[in-house]
């Protein structure tokens, strides 16, 4: 077993460290470190053969309760640029990842690239809700800002990296719009998304769709049965046909909720698994960002009685590659 690392060994381990390079040669990819998926798969699309990318978190790897690994030092030790989230998203990890900027191009996309006035505010330890790639047209300001970033870290690639950015950004919008016509054709009635934790807010306000979550934001604490009771009373009220499991949570509290809907007459099924912290295997469809916001939006769609739209030209490459209709 690999042995995890506390915050102040994380943090004393990125304040010794020597001044890294800040690119690669042309012999060599500049060495990227991405905390989750949903970052590391964008720029290596950006990026191309000018990079390599290693991503601390995988798939089903929940970034609420991620500790870095003694692997992950070393990784991060070696890295020429380090890409993270923020907004609270990789939890007491920002203070380290603040330390390492001391001494290798670090940068939080999320912050970088979206404004605090499009963030939705919550109540809890995090004050803001940090699900940002929910939304497509939002997670699509991350490009640029991964984009010029990398071009510094990588100059001689800047061209490529800018054509990249503007065909992937094309990609982004399709999906953006494909996504929103998929979940209108979910009748008004049915148009309600249970899932265990609220990870699927930015979702809900991008494509009108209402959102109810077990749990909070984070996945720290499990959920309490106030809150399976209640979230069982709203799908006997709504007569919710279909409920969601997430790749990264442990279904029981799902579980729970439908046998207590059950209970109370309202019948109600699992209508499948989301993605919502992490991305797939990344030998599926779903192991990618377009694929994980087309698996949700899918099966989302046909549970609740709706029906995906037809995929956009503009996603044709990408729907060839995965065998996607």
């Amino acid at each position: 077993m690999v042995p995890m690392l506390s915050r102040s060994i994380l943090l004393a381990t990125a304040a010794s460290l020597s001044l890294a390079p800040l690119g690669a040669t042309a012999q060599e990819p500049v060495s990227v470190v991405a905390t989750v998926g949903m970052i590391g798969d964008i720029a290596q699309i950006l990026g191309g053969d000018c990079i390599a990318v290693d991503t601390m978190m995988g798939p089903g790897i929940d970034p609420h309760l991620y500790q870095a690994t003694a692997q992950d030092v070393q990784t991060l030790n070696g890295a020429d640029l380090i890409l993270y989230s923020g907004y609270g998203l990789e939890g007491q990890l920002g203070d380290v990842f603040a330390r390492y900027a001391e001494r290798v191009p670090t940068l939080a996309v999320s912050e970088a690239g979206i404004a605090r006035d499009d963030l939705i505010t919550t109540d809890d330890a995090y004050g803001v809700d940090p699900h940002l790639w929910m939304d497509v047209s939002l997670w699509a300001r991350i490009v640029p800002v991964m984009a010029a970033q990398l071009s510094e870290s990588a100059p001689d690639c800047a061209a490529d990296i800018a054509a990249n950015a503007q065909a992937y950004e094309a990609q982004l919008a399709a999906l953006n719009d494909w996504t929103r016509q998929t979940i209108a054709s979910i009748p008004q009635t049915q148009r309600i998304l249970v899932t265990a934790h609220d990870a699927f807010a930015y979702y809900g306000r991008a494509y009108d769709i209402e959102v109810a979550g077990i749990q909070g934001i984070s996945t720290q604490s499990e959920a309490a049965i106030a809150d399976i009771r209640q979230t069982a009373d709203l799908i006997v009220e709504r007569e919710v046909p279909a409920i969601f499991v997430e790749s990264t949570i442990n279904p029981r509290t799902i579980q729970a909720v439908i046998e207590a809907a059950n209970q109370a007459g309202q019948p109600v099924e699992i209508g499948g698994e989301l993605f919502s912290d992490a991305m797939g295997d990344p030998a599926t469809a779903g192991g990618n960002y377009i694929g994980m916001i087309h698996a949700n939006t899918a099966a989302i769609a046909t549970a609740l009685g709706g029906t995906p739209a037809p995929l956009p030209p503009a996603l044709a490459d990408w729907a060839a590659q995965w065998s996607i209709q």
